[in-house]
């Protein structure tokens, strides 16, 4: 998926899915992240025999092109045009079945990979190994391990060394879909390091212990804080944009066009003392916390804080066009939970760091 500025929250581009076999991730996974079918309904879905693009524009954050291939495509069939392909594509997802015979796959891993790369240098190229559902976990890193040490051992052996594939087990049955995908986008995002550090100065000053930057429609999360991600606070904060979203569609006011809105936030309550919190960014994108109920305590100082995050998010991706101009940067300030005061942080002019010096 290439990324090309068009306006503010108007990003376009596309990205390949190569599937190694038929009716793996290329349609039933895409149909769980992108169009929230249940992963019981795919077994119903027909398998993919055709190349098929699937126009995401609109509907999500990240507007993007899904250009979805087949596993029996030939690249080197003279009716194949792959430069106008490859050109303009920002990632290739090469999805592996991991409870078949893999070697096939492999070999078809090396040409897709070889021949995009010599047409454009500049892809990621991501590689799902897929239905891990039934593996066990020892089974799960084996696999990834020598599904990774082959398919290195091919490229190196035609001197493509230099060529980077990233590798991730995969299942429909749990969130580790969303997971890869939210990596995928994440490397395709220039704001990103930005975020980051927005989401930094953000929970440090809140008395935040995590935050996520999602995309509501697919429950990508386009950026987090530099914290390690655990994947049961990652599922948890899914959840609550599904019982969010569902509990707005059932007694939402219904002539405002959609489930999620401006005034869009939720507060949920667990039993060990932990708070969710989330509220909207923009009208794609929403930031869910974790945080202790004690801490939730400060919430007008969360708030203010949020407000100002919210107000930066927003200076980010209106200037996102004029920055590669111009290099500057919007500026921003947080409240400081120990002293619940603040001051504005001196604007930069280069993306990837933020200064938000506080009182």
């Amino acid at each position: 998926m290439s990324i090309q500025y068009l306006g503010p929250e108007d990003l376009s581009g596309s990205y390949g899915v190569m599937d190694s076999f038929p009716k793996d991730l290329d349609c039933g996974g895409l149909m769980v992240v992108f169009h929230k079918m249940s992963p019981n309904e795919t077994l119903f879905l027909e398998s993919t025999n055709k190349i098929h693009k699937d126009d995401l524009s609109g509907s999500s954050f990240v507007n993007f092109q899904i250009w979805d291939f087949p596993g029996q495509v030939d690249f080197f069939d003279p009716t194949f045009d792959d430069d106008m392909i490859f050109t303009g594509t920002g990632a290739l997802i090469f999805v592996i079945d991991a409870q078949d015979d893999y070697v096939e796959a492999l070999v078809r891993l090396h040409t897709t990979v070889s021949r995009a790369y010599r047409i454009n240098p500049a892809i990621n190229f991501e590689v799902f190994i897929h239905k891990v559902d039934g593996l066990s976990d020892d089974h799960k890193i084996e696999t990834q391990r020598d599904v990774h040490q082959r398919a290195n051992d091919h490229l190196a052996d035609v001197g493509l060394e230099k060529l980077h594939l990233s590798f991730y087990l995969t299942s429909i049955y749990d969130h580790s879909i969303f997971e890869a995908f939210s990596k995928v986008v994440q490397k395709l995002l220039p704001q990103l390091p930005t975020l980051e550090n927005l989401l930094n100065i953000f929970i440090s000053h809140s008395g935040i212990e995590k935050a996520f930057l999602f995309d509501v429609v697919s429950k990508i999360y386009i950026a987090t804080d530099s914290s390690a991600v655990d994947m049961q606070s990652y599922e948890l904060c899914c959840d609550m944009i599904d019982v969010v979203i569902d509990i707005s569609c059932i007694y939402g006011p219904l002539e405002d066009g959609g489930a999620y809105d401006k005034e869009s936030l939720a507060i949920i309550r667990l039993n060990n003392t932990t708070v969710l919190y989330l509220k909207e960014v923009t009208r794609f994108l929403a930031v869910v916390c974790i945080l202790r109920e004690e801490s939730f305590h400060r919430k007008g100082l969360i708030d203010y804080n949020f407000h100002c995050f919210r107000k930066a998010v927003h200076e980010v991706f209106e200037v996102g066009f004029l920055t590669q101009r111009t290099g500057s940067r919007p500026e921003d300030a947080f409240a400081s939970a120990s002293t619940s005061t603040s001051t504005r942080g001196p604007s930069h002019r280069k993306y990837g760091g933020h200064n938000g010096n506080m009182a």
